[in-house]
This record gives C-alpha cells, sequence and structure tokens, in this order.
C-alpha cells in the first residue's frame, strides 16, 4: 500500500517541465550549459533540479570539482524521461490529424547508404495517395537511428540492425551485398586479374560499424580475408564520406555494389577482389509498437510492412549479378 501511495503521490505532483529541465541538464554535462539551452538563470535551474530530487527522493546527479555524472537513479529517469518527451513532442501532431483526411507529418531516420528502390516506389505511391502528409529524412549511423525509434522521436528507422532491443520490432526490408574498391589515385585502380593476395598490405578505409561486434561484421572479415591493413586510416557512419574517402585515395574501402555502380562506369570507382560470394548485409525496417502514431505514420509504415510480406525477397536483393551468385 506505501508504494502505491508514493506512486500515486508522484503522479499527482510532479511537473512534466522539472522532467523536461532534467532531460537537458542530463545532456548539457554541466548546469551552466544547461541554464543557456534553457533560456534560464543558473540558479533556476539548480533549484529545479533540487526540487526533483526532493520529489524524487534520490540524487539524481553527482556533482563535484571536475566531476559531472548521472546517478543510477539519474540514468533511469532520464531513459523514461526521453520516451516521456517523445510522446509529448507528438501531442500537437496528433491533435491537428482530426480530420477524414490522411494528414500529418512522418519522420524517418534512415542510415546513409540506404538505396532502395522498393522503398523510394513507396513513398511516391504514399505521397500520390495523400498529397497532404508531410515528410522528414534525417540520415544518421544506425545505433542513432534505433534510438529515435525508442525514445519514439522517429515514426520509424531503415538502418542495419546489430542487436535487437526487445522493445522494437523488425522486419527485413532488402539485401545489399558489398565489394572491395579503390580510387584512381590507388596503385590498383584499373589493374585487370588481380587476385585476393594482391590486395595484402594496402591501407583502408570503412564505416564505423566495419568491426567484429556491429552490423558490418561480414566486411570485417572480408577485409582481414584480404589481408588488408589493420589499421582503418579513415572511418565515416556516412557513405558518401566513405565513398569520397575511396575515390580520393586515402584507401581501399567496402562499398554496397549497387549503389557505386554507376560510379564504377564513370571510372571513379575500381571493383577488387573478390569477385564472387561478397559479404551479404541485411537493412531492416525498425519500429516502436508502443508509440501512439498519427495517421500519416501509420498509414505509410503499414504500406511498407505490406510491401516487404507480398514482396519476394528476390525483388529486393540488390548488386548480385549471375557469376557472383555461386555460393551465395
Amino acid at each position: 500500500m506505501a508504494d502505491r501511495n508514493e506512486a500515486d503521490r508522484l503522479t499527482r505532483d510532479l511537473d512534466w517541465n522539472l522532467l523536461r529541465s532534467f532531460v537537458v541538464i542530463a545532456e548539457a554535462q554541466s548546469i551552466t550549459d544547461a541554464a543557456r539551452r534553457l533560456g534560464l538563470t543558473q540558479p533556476s535551474v539548480s533549484t529545479a533540479l533540487q526540487k526533483l530530487e526532493k520529489l524524487i527522493g534520490k540524487r539524481l546527479i553527482d556533482r563535484a570539482p571536475g566531476r559531472y555524472e548521472l546517478t543510477r537513479a539519474g540514468s533511469t529517469l532520464y531513459r523514461e524521461a526521453v520516451e516521456i518527451h517523445g510522446s509529448v513532442h507528438r501531442l500537437s501532431t496528433l491533435m491537428r490529424d482530426m480530420t477524414d483526411e490522411i494528414r500529418g507529418h512522418v519522420r524517418i531516420a534512415v542510415a546513409s547508404h540506404v538505396v532502395c528502390p522498393l522503398f523510394d516506389q513507396l513513398l511516391a505511391e504514399f505521397h500520390a495517395r495523400h498529397p497532404r502528409a508531410t515528410l522528414s529524412i534525417s540520415v544518421l549511423g544506425s545505433s542513432a537511428a534505433l534510438a529515435s525509434v525508442a525514445a519514439r522521436t522517429a515514426s520509424f528507422a531503415i538502418c542495419l540492425v546489430h542487436r535487437r532491443d526487445p522493445k522494437i520490432e523488425y522486419m527485413r526490408l532488402y539485401r545489399e551485398y558489398f565489394g572491395l574498391f579503390c580510387g584512381p589515385p590507388h596503385p590498383l585502380f584499373g589493374r585487370e586479374n588481380l587476385q585476393q593476395g594482391d590486395l595484402s598490405g594496402h591501407s583502408t578505409v570503412s564505416f564505423e560499424t566495419d568491426s567484429l561486434h556491429d552490423a558490418l561484421r561480414s566486411v570485417t572479415l572480408l577485409r582481414a580475408q584480404s589481408d588488408l591493413r589493420e589499421e582503418i586510416i579513415g572511418m565515416s557512419s556516412h557513405l558518401e564520406e566513405v565513398r569520397r574517402m575511396v575515390v580520393a585515395g586515402l584507401g581501399i574501402g567496402p562499398l554496397p555494389l549497387h549503389v557505386v555502380a554507376r560510379d564504377v562506369a564513370d571510372g571513379l570507382l575500381w571493383r577488387l577482389p573478390p569477385y564472387v560470394d561478397p559479404p551479404a548485409i541485411d537493412v531492416h525496417l525498425a519500429w516502436n509498437p508502443k508509440a501512439t502514431l498519427n495517421r500519416a505514420e501509420a498509414t505509410l509504415l503499414e504500406i511498407i510492412q505490406t510491401a516487404i510480406r507480398t514482396t519476394p525477397m528476390a525483388a529486393r536483393t540488390y548488386g548480385l549479378s549471375g557469376e557472383e551468385r555461386v555460393g551465395a
């Protein structure tokens, strides 16, 4: 009974503005910076933090000279407050959506290398049917994209998935294949009849998720099998920047075959071995089943889910020619 009374008291007395301030305080890493972001005085922010700590009954931030860290209770409250913030942020959109015509804003988080003709087709169909709905697409690293779905600040995400969050649901949208490439300044550019051993000792550039413990594990293994230099001298979470470094000759880098096919045809990139059985990477649709979606979000999400269920995987697989299918 005491626990229930405490929960009732917290529900009754907790001020949303205190939670909003705490999210900023936690992310700012200093009371002074938090005050600047909130447009308040430093004493006001300190008072808000003290009031919230008194209401929660726990110390939330461990502050000392040269030290500013969330306590265990502070970390827990921050995770929950971020989700609450996402829900509150969406209320105005939901209230505007109470019409017969499908309207509303869809926030999509995508990984930088998402090139999927099926997804493009579905966006075109959605817009043709519901021209009053609006979209925004944010390009993020896959981990950040999934975090935005968990926090309910994105309607859904299209990205790589390594560790599955049980709070998020997933469907494989498409499969792509990666190859190794070099740019015009590289000594291997334009050379025919190369063997995998010819790559030994050359420098490499790659994605931030290129590791044995992340989403591009199979690409990491490919680099190791090619005996490329272990140290990665250039790294980015964005495909465009990895491509830039490869074209500039900084090193050999992995890129999706279907994405860079035009660059190869234009002489900007040169495909390197191995040419058979390239690593496959799956790109997923991810959404939060507990998020309250407006009609536009729910409609587009359902359109994509239906397309995934009804489109054969072969039609959602990109970049593999007949010769490369050996062993795939």
